[in-house]
């Protein structure tokens, strides 16, 4: 089971309680969603939710109480090896690890999609990703948002809102942005200097309220800068598969046998998680910080996958293929999120 898995069974399990009476009809999960987050350190399982008390207020109960009732109906579900309560009511649970064929299918669900971007575009006549300068920002009227920055943060809050399905309405009056701290005046024209990608990725890797940092790094082209670093993990997974093609294998989901997978491997299968907190908490920097994360694990695994020497294409080998085209489909995906290409060739 994967977490986004364990989120849609946690609205299930709510559901069913509701129509065995065991729950009220109006405790109901708000928006249809449960978010659920890595376990901080020092706590309980891997992986854990406070939904009990979203659930209590409307059910009239305890959170402790209404944890015990799901905790009850969860144990018995495949996939989930542990369910604990701590505190007044927090579910945490340790799941039984997806193969690597699950992961790699639910990867594919995060690939960009560019009916997506120019139907949702900041403005129809433009869908294409334009510069920071020319975009109109959607939902929020002139001049609620302004500045470079204000438009960035608000654009990719945006996308990654609506990739969890959570657009705002058509008749809803557009909400305040949230304050977002402008690009220092000392950095001058940041996207004249560094470039619109560059710009956007330094002014999206760090929360919003907080001052972006523009260094050299953002010029580098070698693996010490973060920015350069996600965009050619990406090309380095588009690059494996020429190879495997001119060897003459394809990716084929399954079992890697391969120890080195499992930084990947973890960090794909938190991806989902990553997204619905980055939409929840509107910070667009935790799906940045990710993405590095998963860049330097497909960066260390990229070595492990093609045949060395007379070694022939195995079942292994297209299976770590399949992985590492995974990973580059989430970095691909994650990068149109934050407004950045991802070019294959780097």
């Amino acid at each position: 089971m994967t977490p986004a898995d364990l989120s849609r069974t946690l609205v299930r399990a709510v559901r069913c309680a509701v129509e065995d009476g065991e729950l009220p009809a109006q405790a109901g999960v708000p928006g249809g969603r449960v978010v659920v987050e890595r376990t901080r350190p020092g706590g309980v399982g891997e992986y854990a939710t406070p939904v009990a008390f979203q659930l209590a207020k409307g059910a009239g109960r305890r959170p402790a109480d209404v944890a015990r009732l799901l905790a009850r109906r969860l144990d018995r579900v495949d996939g989930i090896e542990r369910v604990e309560i701590t505190g007044a009511g927090f579910l945490n649970f340790v799941l039984a690890p997806p193969s690597a064929a699950e992961v790699v299918r639910a990867a594919q669900a995060h690939a960009p999609r560019p009916e997506y971007e120019a139907q949702h575009a900041p403005e129809a006549e433009a869908p294409a990703v334009t510069g920071l300068r020319e975009r109109a920002v959607p939902e929020v009227p002139a001049p609620a948002v302004t500045g470079l920055r204000q438009r960035a943060v608000h654009e990719a809050v945006l996308r990654i809102r609506r990739s969890q399905g959570l657009a705002p309405a058509p008749t809803a009056a557009p909400a305040a942005p949230a304050p977002v701290a402008p690009v220092a005046r000392r950095d001058g024209d940041v996207v004249a200097r560094y470039g619109d990608a560059a710009a956007r990725w330094a002014m999206l890797t760090v929360a919003p309220q907080e001052t972006p940092v523009f260094s050299p790094a953002l010029l580098l082209q070698s693996e010490p800068g973060e920015f350069f670093r996600v965009r050619y993990a990406f090309s380095r997974s588009r690059a494996l598969l020429r190879n495997a093609a001119q060897l003459g294998f394809t990716p084929l989901p399954g079992p890697p046998e391969d120890t080195g997978a499992g930084p990947l491997l973890r960090a794909l299968t938190e991806y989902p998680l990553v997204l619905e907190a980055a939409a929840h908490h509107r910070a667009p920097e935790r799906l940045a910080r990710h993405l590095v994360e998963l860049a330097d694990a497909l960066l260390d695994f990229q070595y492990r996958v093609l045949p060395h020497g007379d070694e022939k294409p195995s079942a292994a080998h297209r299976a770590r293929l399949a992985l590492a085209e995974a990973a580059g489909t989430v970095l691909a995906g994650g990068l149109a999120l934050l407004g950045i290409d991802a070019p294959e060739r780097l």
